[in-house]
């Protein structure tokens, strides 16, 4: 394989760099990120570019490479503080399009695409297990989601307009992993979890090494298809609390949001009261198909990798149970 991956420097893209480059059966590992990458952090054998994947440009770098995988990552996971709703639209959906667009015009047979849970979106109405049948319904108040879910919509016209582009998409759950740092792992490190009365807010999560085995995977059978990622079983929040040895601030939905949206306004919360159904209504995602189609087992269930993650804080002197 001739493999390009976009977003290469990233956290999910930096582990399975180094995992494919480490089992060293790829003829070409093509490393592209907005950003140079330092020296000091380049794999050997690995070739790296900085390229933008809203670049037209993107078409000649496969073209010149000789590229016939690629691995999309890029994406704006936990926006920072300058970031907008426009830049990260154009990043997520726009340079998706053109990523897309890029590999039918270069003839790349095979693209593999991170996608997320969120794409089912946060709805009361959730099944208590979502499988890959169920409608794309990310919320257009959380940009992350909503993108996602455009972005699957892309797919899904090109898998029928383009079935010479076999396609792998996976629906990942909430990654955990002994370097992430993010909304969901700040929640965990407060004094006390917040929770919502009368919702479980059940969360599913998967260990970052067996993100990128699933990638590895995938890349050596060829296997096309959607995916949902995570590990086996969900734990609800009061379950985390009680697992950090924690108190539970249980608040109801409407104080909840009524706080979140005056904190908004006056600019001491940078979330709103969209924030409470990211809460309350979580997508909990199977796992069957990743287990008996792909053929891919996660080497830690859900709790295994919370249990992991906590493990790993302390190791490194940030202990966040008590």
């Amino acid at each position: 394989m001739r493999i390009l991956i976009t977003g290469a420097d990233g956290f999910l893209g930096r582990s399975l760099l180094k995992l494919l480059a480490e089992a060293g059966d790829c003829e070409l590992l093509l490393a592209q990120d907005v950003r140079e990458v330092p020296t000091e952090r380049r794999l050997a054998g690995v070739v790296y570019e900085k390229q933008d994947v809203r670049d037209a440009s993107l078409v000649h770098a496969l073209q010149l490479h000789r590229i016939d995988t690629v691995v999309h990552l890029a994406s704006i996971v936990t926006p920072g503080r300058g970031s907008s709703r426009e830049l990260e639209y154009s990043v997520d959906v726009l340079g998706s399009k053109n990523v897309l667009q890029a590999c039918v015009a270069a003839g790349v047979r095979h693209l593999l695409v991170s996608s997320s849970g969120a794409a089912y979106g946060y709805h009361a109405d959730n099944p208590d297990w979502i499988s890959e049948e169920q409608a794309l319904r990310g919320n257009e108040s959380f940009a992350y989601s909503h993108h996602k879910r455009l972005v699957e919509e892309m797919l899904a016209d090109y898998r029928v307009r383009h079935p010479e582009l076999k396609q792998t998409v996976f629906r990942i759950g909430t990654i955990l992993g002994e370097r992430v740092d993010n909304q969901i792992t700040a929640l965990f490190e407060k004094k006390r979890l917040l929770a919502i009365r009368g919702s479980a807010s059940p969360f599913v999560f998967i260990w970052d090494e067996d993100v990128c085995a699933a990638f590895a995977h995938a890349l050596r059978t060829g296997q096309a298809g959607l995916f949902n990622v995570a590990g086996d079983g969900a734990l609800p929040l009061r379950e985390i609390a009680a697992r950090l040895g924690k108190p539970v601030l249980d608040l109801p939905a409407g104080l909840l949001q009524f706080a979140l949206a005056v904190g908004s306004k006056l600019g001491i919360s940078r979330y709103g009261p969209e924030q409470l159904d990211f809460l309350r209504f979580r997508p909990v995602l199977l796992n069957k198909r990743l287990k008996e189609e792909l053929g891919f087992v996660p080497g830690k269930s859900s709790a295994e990798a919370f249990e992991a993650f906590v493990a790993a804080r302390a190791a490194q002197g940030r202990k966040i149970s008590r």
